[in-house]
């Protein structure tokens, strides 16, 4: 399974960051350790804000910006060795190569593997804990943003994590597992402060199941000071490092960068609304992500309507932790969508998706799998086969993603109008794009050649043997070496899924997993 989400995550890598956010951060990444500055002057109005000293800093917080960093080191040694010295830097950078690959790779099975031991504790089947994973892995938007690394799968992986452990504590009473999931939690209030509402979440998740589960009283309470007494201190150091930051930067702890921003902007244009940033109707960003057909959840991951159908359907024959965790990240999924909603930028832009909310969405869609595979009994054939086409839905929006650089869509949408139906749009893309009919379907506008930079990018696969065939920077061998080693991964990963799914219809993977949780139940006794 491990193995699976590797070569996933390989093959689908365009040897760039994918955005403009995370290459400023890698900027600030390498800011820690060199002389250049975290934001180039140049680069301003258009992003960066005056800080301490009137030195320019960029206003994300420092967590993937830290993760980044050994991949920074080690990509900047390999990019000044001679053998790259004829490839001068050129588009993708060689650093850049080497991050996205290693992060995204080591994000993705990191992943799959807290995701499995979390299905594993919630009593799933190894068929059932697998198809739980892969749903995760190619049926929402986690595939997406494996590709294009922004925060997302950190922040989803921190959760997860925190999540996992943190229920390990709630069953056996381990503090040291506590004490992991705390420090996950924790870290991501450096990458995202509003995964404050995450850290929430997975305390109410653990009230409830500790709840349902009849635990009252003295217990209870003596369950709700330990909590407090091992994670609170975690928590209060990971804040306290995210305000010191704030601190070298801007000169304040009481604040959040939105208010510096805000100040400076205002000060740039005088003609922005008072409240900005936050001047959007509140009806406005509630319902985009859920109606709209440019960021529409329902759209961009499909799995939640499964979710949904199942919940229905079997919600009286869930398990007190199943319903504990349905209710709680669905809440964390309404808290996100009600505080963005009046954010001025409340579908997270330039992203495929709404971006903001992405990481929630997949929480509570990707569960859906395993409980559709666990209540086929009690659900009606159509049910059945409802969920069939859900699920191959699902998993052709998310290969979808990955097959153009996302601002395709909205190069296109200053010439047909927002919104438009995105998700038709990449499938009219992909037909036009594999059968040269790009031009003749009226797909390819002018605007889109005004930057050779952005137009080179739009009009390829969005994978690195095609990108790097496209730049036409390196040499033919070398794209040739490449494009061989990705046909071969891709070989090996299609090759990799038919046989575990050959061995999930024998039973053989439920039945190991029944041994080894025989054998682990034997050695505790």
């Amino acid at each position: 399974m491990a193995l699976t989400a590797a070569l996933a995550a390989f093959v689908i890598q365009s040897g760039e960051l994918g955005t403009s956010d995370t290459s400023h951060r890698l900027q600030t990444t390498h800011s820690f350790w060199t002389s250049e500055p975290p934001v180039f002057p140049e680069e301003y109005p258009e992003f960066g804000i005056h800080g301490r000293q009137g030195k320019l800093y960029g206003w994300y917080g420092i967590g993937q910006s830290l993760l980044m960093l050994p991949a920074d080191l080690a990509g900047t040694f390999i990019e000044r060795l001679p053998v790259f010295a004829n490839y001068d830097g050129n588009d993708p950078t060689v650093r850049a190569i080497f991050v996205s690959y290693s992060n995204n790779i080591l994000i993705c099975v990191l992943t799959a593997l807290v995701c499995f031991r979390w299905l594993g504790l919630l009593g799933f089947t190894a068929n059932q804990k697998i198809a739980g994973v892969f749903a995760l892995l190619f049926g929402t938007t986690f595939l997406h943003y494996a590709q294009n690394m922004m925060e997302n799968n950190y922040i989803l992986l921190l959760t997860l994590t925190g999540l996992t452990f943190q229920y390990e504590w709630l069953r056996t009473g381990n503090r040291r597992a506590l004490l992991i999931g705390s420090a996950a939690l924790g870290a991501n209030l450096l990458t995202r402060l509003t995964t404050g509402m995450d850290l929430l979440a997975v305390a109410l998740f653990l009230l409830l199941a500790a709840w349902f589960a009849n635990t009252r009283g003295n217990e209870l309470r003596s369950r709700i000071a330990e909590y407090v007494k091992v994670a609170a201190p975690v928590y209060l150091v990971f804040g306290l490092m995210d305000r010191a930051y704030q601190y070298y930067r801007f000169g304040t702890i009481f604040h959040t960068y939105v208010k510096v921003v805000a100040e400076e902007h205002k000060l740039l244009d005088p003609t922005l609304p008072a409240a900005y940033p936050f001047e959007t109707p509140f009806r406005v960003g509630f319902l985009g992500p859920l109606i709209k057909p440019d960021k529409s959840i329902f759209l961009f991951d499909p799995l939640l309507l499964l979710t949904l159908i199942v919940c229905v359907c079997a919600w009286k024959r869930f398990q007190p932790e199943i319903r504990a965790y349905l209710i709680a990240f669905a809440l964390l999924l309404l808290t996100y969508i009600c505080f963005y909603a009046k954010y001025t930028d409340w579908a997270g832009n330039d992203a495929w998706g709404d971006r903001y909310i992405s990481t929630a969405a997949q929480l509570v869609a990707f569960i859906s799998v395993p409980l559709w595979m666990r209540h086929r009994a009690d659900a009606k054939k159509f049910v059945w086969a409802l969920g069939i086409v859900l699920v191959g839905i699902s998993v052709c929006v998310q290969l979808s993603s990955v097959m153009f650089w996302c601002p395709l869509e909205i190069y296109q949408m200053e010439t047909r109008g927002h919104p438009a139906f995105v998700i038709g749009l990449r499938f009219q893309n992909i037909a036009a794009f594999a059968f040269g009919k790009m031009e003749q379907w009226g797909l390819m506008n002018n605007s889109m050649k005004e930057d050779p930079w952005d137009y080179v990018h739009i009009t390829c696969f969005n994978f690195l043997p095609f990108l790097l065939r496209r730049v036409g920077a390196a040499a033919g061998w070398v794209v040739n070496l490449i494009a061989a080693i990705w046909y071969l991964a891709l070989a090996a990963l299609v090759a990799l899924l038919l046989f575990i799914r050959r061995q999930a219809a024998r039973g053989l993977l439920d039945a190991a997993g029944e041994a080894v949780a025989w054998t682990r139940h034997t050695d505790s006794a």
